[in-house]
């Protein structure tokens, strides 16, 4: 019977999957709440909890397999963004590209730069590229030394093999030259 729900299952969607979990929940709130239950009712409602824990069980594999055949290692590159210390510069806007082409672009608030300032590593894109040679620009936009406008590039070339790729584009401080710098290095 498993079998049938999880063959049934890999044909629908995540947003049905999302509805039957959903409609499972409710029901199992409405069989609930009405009082005095039979002892039926009552059986009734653990094997719907029973089905409603093996679909949430389905459904986490069902997104395990959907990542790993979306983005499989051999073509997957993510890119990471983090924040040294920031204090010759705060972050507005970063925009990358991968051989030439935008693959994103974010506005930075006062909370998400805090938050990449005490130590957070940001997941700012994950993508599929074919093997060979590539090249990455990183845009940064912020506010540097003495309040001037800050836009730079940072730009990496690098060779995508049969593993994941990870790059992380790196605002460092520089106390030497009391500026930031922008860097992106491979994992």
């Amino acid at each position: 019977m498993v079998y049938l729900l999880v063959k049934k299952l890999c044909k629908i969607s995540f947003t049905q999957l999302n509805f039957w979990y959903r409609l499972s929940f409710l029901t199992v709130f409405m069989a609930s709440t009405q009082a005095g239950l039979a002892a039926d009712d009552m059986t009734l409602a653990m094997d719907v909890q029973s089905v409603k824990k093996q679909v949430l069980e389905l459904n986490k594999d069902l997104f395990i397999l959907e990542e790993e055949l979306l983005f499989p290692a051999s073509t997957q590159v993510a890119v990471y963004v983090s924040l040294d210390i920031g204090h010759f510069f705060k972050l507005d806007a970063v925009k990358v590209l991968l051989d030439g082409d935008v693959v994103g672009a974010d506005l930075y608030t006062d909370r998400q730069t805090d938050a990449l300032r005490r130590g957070g590593i940001q997941r700012f894109y994950q993508g599929n590229i074919k093997k060979g040679e590539h090249e990455i620009v990183a845009i940064v936009t912020g506010t540097g030394p003495n309040s001037e406008n800050y836009r730079r590039a940072a730009t990496l070339k690098f060779e995508k093999g049969s593993e994941t790729k990870n790059l992380e584009l790196k605002i460092i401080d520089s106390s030497t030259l009391d500026q930031p710098e922008f860097v992106i290095k491979e994992w």
